[in-house]
């Protein structure tokens, strides 16, 4: 009995610095504040101009582009990003935390102006909402040290994956699928609302293994020191984006100010400062889906 409860305590300190929603050990904001550029930032949408605020719907955590540090405030690469587009642009942005699935539908409805939350475009996702591409991302899976996984025969193994996003909908549904038409066992999806319990499920040794963007299986890996490791490479590339309302002017504002950031070396200084250069683009794209 005290065995267990040892080990349960052992846990609960481990958990506490690889998943938790508050990590103290991010790397400082870059505090990248360009100056505004009173032509770019013409462009935006009368409403924005006039509140002085571009209110962004963001779901946390989602390590390293958007999550809580130890005081309780958003970081990351996203927001590094965001922030200093809405500088560009003379705006203060206004995050309001969500639910990741509620994002596009506050969207459409008005509530927000634009989503901040690795969201992958799509040609589906495009059917309601533009996006500013700004950032190439692909899937990686993580497995516990010592249990090879293979991502492309995982047939009737527990993979965990964070609702609503591309590996819930598609990747794990498609495999599983093509294990179901091969006479082999469906893969068991386990999925949940927030990634670090994804995170939490495969350090505890409740999945097989999980499935997330490149970035954020990448940082889980340091952060968790050896709990678990990568399972093949990265696949299925494809391009992040922010999702405007349909038709709106918000778009190229957007990319012309991420355009502006990608010239004077601050979207760089940013993206090396999280250690997601990898995924770097060389200009904006607005609806640029691949798939």
């Amino acid at each position: 009995m005290v065995g267990r409860v040892a080990a349960a305590v052992a846990a609960v300190l481990i958990l506490a610095g690889c998943v938790h929603n508050t990590e103290s050990s991010a790397p400082p904001s870059s505090a990248v504040l360009p100056a505004k550029v009173d032509d770019i930032a013409d462009t935006l949408p009368a409403k924005i101009k006039s509140s002085g605020r571009l209110v962004v719907g963001v779901n946390v955590p989602y390590s390293p582009n958007e999550f809580k540090d130890s005081s309780g405030k958003i970081v990351g690469f996203d927001v590094d990003l965001m922030n200093a587009i809405a500088s560009v642009l003379g705006v203060t942005p206004d995050y309001r935390q969500s639910d990741f699935d509620k994002i596009i539908p506050s969207i459409t409805g008005g509530t927000y102006d634009v989503g901040m939350s690795s969201f992958t475009d799509t040609k589906e996702r495009e059917q309601t909402v533009d996006f500013v591409d700004y950032f190439s991302a692909g899937t990686l899976w993580a497995q516990r040290p010592g249990a090879p996984i293979d991502p492309n025969n995982a047939c009737g193994l527990k993979v965990a994956v964070q609702s609503t996003t591309i590996q819930d909908t598609e990747e794990i549904p498609q495999k599983s699928a093509a294990c179901v038409k091969a006479g082999k066992s469906p893969i068991n999806k386990l999925k949940f609302d927030q990634q670090d319990a994804v995170t939490n499920a495969l350090v505890l040794g409740q999945v097989d293994a999980m499935s997330a963007d490149s970035p954020v299986t990448a940082y889980a890996i340091k952060q968790c020191g050896g709990l678990f490791e990568a399972a093949g490479k990265v696949f299925d590339s494809a391009p992040y984006g922010w999702p405007v309302a349909k038709g709106s002017p918000l778009a190229q504002s957007l990319a012309k100010a991420l355009q502006h950031i990608v010239q004077t070396g601050d979207y760089k200084t940013i993206a090396t400062n999280w250690g997601v250069q990898a995924g770097m683009i060389s200009s904006p794209v607005i609806n640029g889906a691949t798939s």
